[in-house]
């Protein structure tokens, strides 16, 4: 096989589409003209994901059109192509003779390690067969050279065009049906099935209703009570606690969306940075919905004030929130400063202005949503709800400069604010430094990590020091303490949490008791992520990441760690939200019976439709799992999928319950050969708690459902 074959092929099948009189019958000469080739069989011994057992090109991938997505899971651009991946596979199934394979190809040591990419796969809800290409096998067979990269194969493992980057879409759609018609009319596409099983089943036993926990930030309430807010990434919700652990509100939750609305109609999508403005407002960066939303406290709103809901690639900005598009916005920080039109307040007293201030990852960027209107740098005027840039080229890059459009970052996800010295330190994971920008000119500096040069976003380790002597290795948070003198920053693929200096720019280790094991080395986190610090300066409070967990560690007033603890949720008795069914048929189900001390249910449901009776074609399917309250938690909680329900429960201590319900919600369109039927209807699950009940359980339901009547079996 030509490397520069495949490299060219994608500007050739352009060439071809150029010249005909569209773009189908472009893309069918092209595959006419297309060499032949064929790459080799994925090695033996690779561990795989979504699958019950290797794949190979011989036996499972023969007869499909296969698309191998060349990833590396904490590329930004990588998981901006997921999504697109998921509507390709829900327009060409694998009956269809599509198949989507991952072969994460590492970049970053940690990313070897399976039981990390297994956690990613979780996190990010990828359905499709991916491989761990540890050693780059497969990477450097089919000559790939960066992240992203896709590669079409034929039903032969043949190639037959390569793409790199994202933004490719409406490309591989047009390319991937024509080759499934060119082939087929050859005879040469097969219907079969694969052994695809759901990596969700391998999540632990999460002990807690946390789902890959993102960030985390914190104010003093009227009481000068501590309220902490969490990003509960994996469960698309809000949370915001009291410093005890009590839940005193969740906000969306109920299934992935994009909708504004009250705490329970909200809808996010693996939400990451927050911070408070006051503690009415919090601002969230909805990371995966491309947006920022506003919570308000006091009218219990959620409304969208940047971003459209959709990936833009504008590295400019300038139009008023809601109506520019933004691009995975990762952490949030608040910036209170004096207005700089002096002429319009003599007394030199100009009034304070806030400024929301996002990393945003996805264009490798510092932005700004004016949040008043603001006269800022070179007294430049910026009407209130403008969103622009104000730092980074947009080159994914390490390069410090005096002028912050000269500057690049690479996929800033963590901030800090120096107030006093009007500092912005962020963690700059690609390139896995901590960077300063000043808030006074935009001049952008180091401050440990990285290298000197600019282009080389591979200069990552564990390693004390100062400068680029210093080794991070894709740290995803940072904060400050109150004298605004030292950093903490949690060093993600390290599992590690590191002190910073910042006067000196020095970094060194913090020494935290050890509770368990990474990849054979001991270790009390597991990619930590976001990180905020008491008011009082005695805690970190730690978002877990992959260990589902928030960490409270105590600190001496020399900032080492004395004590560390898990922080447990409990909850409110009047904030049990419950879905409102009341124009649902119910049918309640057969008892579970569970041990009193909690445990986990894994339920599955199969739906058996009546002769006579369908799912309408193309119509949206729904199921929804509604839960007694916040400190349930259920993987997945909804989902489209018919064929295969299944989803884990984890239920806490319950010893002072004797029943709780677990419901099941339906939304259907069903149709007979000439009527349309919608079907809504609630399968009610009575969970009961014995002190001889079992701690792990799993049951089986099965639905029968005609025209008329739906029954449990």
């Amino acid at each position: 096989m030509s490397a520069d074959y495949l490299y060219y092929s994608h500007e050739k099948l352009q060439n071809f589409i150029g010249q005909s009189k569209n773009a189908d019958e472009g893309v069918m000469e092209y595959l006419r003209n297309v060499k032949y080739a064929s790459v080799h069989d994925f090695a033996p011994g690779l561990e795989w994901f979504n699958t019950s057992e290797p794949l190979s090109f011989a036996k499972h991938l023969h007869g499909k059109i296969v698309v191998l997505d060349f990833f590396t899971y904490c590329c930004i651009n990588c998981m901006h192509i997921i999504p697109d991946l998921r509507e390709i596979e829900s327009k060409f199934s694998v009956e269809d003779g599509l198949v989507v394979v991952g072969v994460h190809s590492a970049k970053f040591e940690n990313e070897k390690i399976s039981s990390n990419i297994l956690a990613a796969v979780q996190r990010y809800n990828i359905s499709h067969p991916v491989v761990n290409d540890a050693n780059s096998e497969m990477w450097k067979n089919c000559d790939v050279h960066c992240w992203p990269t896709l590669l079409i194969l034929g039903p032969s493992a043949n190639p037959i065009v390569m793409l790199t980057g994202e933004g490719h879409k409406k490309d591989l759609i047009i390319y991937i049906k024509n080759t499934l018609k060119f082939y087929k009319e050859k005879g040469m596409i097969s219907n079969h099935k694969l052994p695809i099983k759901s990596a969700y089943h391998l999540l632990p036993d999460l002990k807690g209703p946390l789902l890959f926990p993102g960030k985390v930030t914190n104010i003093l309430d009227e009481n000068n009570h501590e309220i902490l807010a969490i990003s509960d990434t994996g469960n698309n919700r809000i949370l915001v606690l009291k410093e005890d652990g009590t839940v005193m509100e969740q906000i969306g939750g109920k299934k992935l969306g994009f909708k504004d609305g009250n705490f329970e109609e909200a809808e996010f999508n693996n939400p990451q940075g927050l911070t408070f403005q006051n503690k009415d407002v919090l601002f969230v960066a909805d990371t995966e919905n491309h947006a920022i939303r506003k919570i308000d406290f006091k009218t219990r709103t959620v409304v969208t004030v940047a971003g459209t809901g959709k990936q833009g690639d504008d590295q400019i900005g300038g139009q008023k929130g809601p109506l520019q598009c933004i691009s995975s916005p990762w952490d949030l920080c608040i910036y209170r400063t004096r207005d700089m039109d002096l002429t319009f307040h003599p007394d030199g007293n100009p009034p304070i202005r806030d400024v929301l201030i996002i990393a945003m990852a996805g264009t490798h960027q510092i932005w700004a949503l004016f949040l008043e209107d603001t006269v800022w740098w070179k007294c430049k005027k910026y009407m209130a709800g403008t969103c622009i840039n104000i730092a980074g080229s947009g080159r994914e890059e390490n390069k410090n400069n005096s002028y912050p459009n000269s500057a690049g970052f690479a996929q800033p996800s963590g901030l800090a604010l120096c107030q006093k010295n009007r500092e912005l330190y962020i963690a700059d994971s690609e390139s896995s430094s901590i960077r300063r920008l000043s808030l006074a000119d935009g001049k952008v500096t180091p401050v440990v990590g990285g290298d000197r040069n600019p282009q080389n976003l591979f200069a990552f380790g564990d390693k004390d020091g100062t400068l680029f002597d210093a080794k991070l290795q894709h740290a995803l948070g940072v904060c400050i303490t109150k004298d605004e003198k030292t950093l903490f920053v949690t060093d993600t693929y390290n599992h590690k949490l590191k002190r910073v200096e910042v006067t000196e720019n020095t970094v060194s280790t913090i020494t935290v008791p050890a509770e368990d094991t990474i990849d054979g080395t001991t270790s009390t986190f597991k990619e930590p992520a976001g990180i905020c610090i008491s008011m009082d300066n005695k805690k970190l409070y730690i978002t877990d990441t992959n260990n589902h967990q928030i960490k409270v560690l105590h600190l001496n007033n020399k900032y080492n760690v004395i004590k560390i603890e898990k922080l447990e949720l409990k909850s409110l008795e009047e904030n049990k939200q419950k879905i409102k069914n009341s124009s649902y048929e119910i049918i309640t189900g057969k008892p579970v019976k569970l041990n009193s001390t909690g445990g986990k249910i894994i339920l599955s449901i199969n739906l058996n439709l009546e002769k006579g009776l369908n799912l309408t074609n193309g119509a949206p399917q729904n199921w929804i799992v509604d839960l007694p309250d916040v400190t349930w938690s259920s993987v997945p909680k909804n989902g489209t999928d018919l064929t295969h329900i299944e989803t884990t429960i984890n239920v806490p201590n319950h010893i002072n319950y004797k029943e709780q319900y677990v419901d099941f919600l339906f939304d259907l369109l069903t149709c007979t050969t000439d009527t349309c039927l919608p079907k809504s209807f609630l399968i009610k699950i009575p969970i009961k708690f014995e002190a001889t009940g079992k701690s792990n359980v799993a049951e089986n339901i099965n639905l029968v459902m005609n025209s008329s009547d739906i029954k449990v079996l």
